[in-house]
């Protein structure tokens, strides 16, 4: 082998090849270092003196399906003008790594294809190998993501788990980049984000969030000039989850045995949109009969596809007055779940009405949340909490799909 295909072929300069030998599969090179690239590690200075050396093995690029791997012995150094009595560094492989650079380059490529069990199989390397590879290069470019341009975040929380454990996710709704991943939820978690954060010098106009008081606090105190967007996602997640408790209650309470069987299973039916009502199956017509047998539960029904109109209102004051309407109406309803809710609506009614200023919502952020979950499914769990967050933080360059 020629030191043009050594330097070409497996990304090894300034390097002799000496030897090729087939073992079992595998392709051996042994290699020896240019006598006169010899120099002091600390200063760089040719004039060292050769104190003994060990011989070392590299995983290099393989060639086709064959495995190859560099021998070539490492020379202890002892330099005449620092003083320094040190093993010569490795051009072509990092400290304490057993394998060269052209292929953690190569493992790197193809994580961006695949998963890290893949490519390790793919390799006939351990997965802890690929790992340890994915993981520094997710370090050096993800662990600290750029925050001075923020304009517009979403933050929400995540369950990673049993045993109620949680990660708080602000995410970049411009770039759809996680910019952050803090422990737990509240408060707390999201400290070390604002630190960052005012560091940098960002100028947030608007953060996306639910309707969480721990949330609504941080964010007040964080950023007190940013306006707070409720968007509808969230608002009519709640109020469906309203509607399925009341739906619950109600079938408790009817005696009749035919009605009982009428409210049964239509909880799904209640939380659909009447356009994705299936005819063929005669969703509808349950749904209607259910809801002609029980008043309060058709009064709920019916002002909950009212309140999705709030987000089609041509301006903000036709929102405003259309929100106050439909508190009035709530709140008249007699049914004690829909006062409830127009009282929490009429307490977030400035940060729902936001959503005209800033039309952004959480959405872009929910669908992250199943990408981790995603993620996490496929690799049945993290025991390495940190390997887990830079994932997170650099699932924006995700190229294969997270499915299956």
């Amino acid at each position: 082998m020629s030191t043009g295909l050594l330097y070409h072929g497996l990304g090894v300069r300034g390097y002799h090849h000496q030897r090729t030998e087939y073992s079992k599969g595998t392709i051996i090179l042994g290699i020896r270092r240019d006598p006169a690239k010899r120099c002091c590690p600390a200063c760089g200075s040719p004039e060292v003196i050769l104190r003994g050396c060990v011989e070392r093995q590299f995983r290099a690029l393989p060639l086709g399906w064959k495995p190859v791997f560099l021998v070539l012995p490492i020379h202890r150094v002892e330099c005449r003008r620092c003083g320094v009595l040190r093993q010569e560094a490795v051009a072509f492989a990092d400290p304490k790594r057993h394998y060269t650079h052209s292929f953690e380059r190569y493992a790197l490529e193809l994580t961006r294809v695949a998963t890290i069990r893949d490519v390790a199989e793919h390799l006939g390397v351990g997965w802890d190998t690929i790992k340890e590879i994915k993981k520094r290069y997710l370090g050096r470019h993800f662990a600290q993501p750029r925050l001075k341009g923020l304009r517009q975040i979403a933050i929400d929380e995540i369950s990673i788990g049993h045993g109620q454990r949680y990660l708080t996710v602000v995410l970049d709704l411009e770039s759809g980049a996680v910019v952050f991943v803090g422990d737990g939820k509240g408060v707390e978690a999201l400290k070390p984000f604002w630190k960052r954060l005012w560091a940098s010098g960002a100028k947030v106009e608007a953060v996306a969030m639910d309707m969480s008081p721990a949330y609504i606090a941080a964010v007040q105190d964080a950023l007190p000039k940013a306006v707070i967007v409720f968007d509808r996602f969230h608002v009519i997640k709640l109020f469906n989850e309203k509607l399925s408790d009341l739906r619950r209650d109600l079938q408790r309470e009817v005696t009749e045995k035919m009605h009982k069987q009428v409210l049964k299973g239509t909880r799904w039916l209640l939380l659909k949109n009447p356009e994705n009502l299936n005819e063929d199956r005669g969703e509808r017509e349950r749904l209607e009969e259910a809801l002609r047998i029980n008043k309060p539960l058709a009064t709920a029904y019916y002002l909950k596809e009212d309140l999705r109109r709030l987000w089609e209102q041509p301006d903000p004051k036709t929102a405003r007055e259309f929100l106050a309407d439909w508190i009035r109406r709530a709140d008249a309803s007699g049914v004690r779940m829909l006062k409830e809710f127009a009282r929490t609506l009429a307490a977030h009614r400035e940060g729902i009405l936001a959503w005209y200023k800033y039309p952004i919502s959480t959405g872009p952020l929910e669908g992250t949340n199943n990408k981790i979950k995603t993620l996490q499914r496929r690799a049945y769990g993290f025991r390495d909490r940190d390997f887990f967050k830079l994932q997170i933080l650099a699932l924006h360059e995700t190229k294969y799909a997270l499915v299956g």
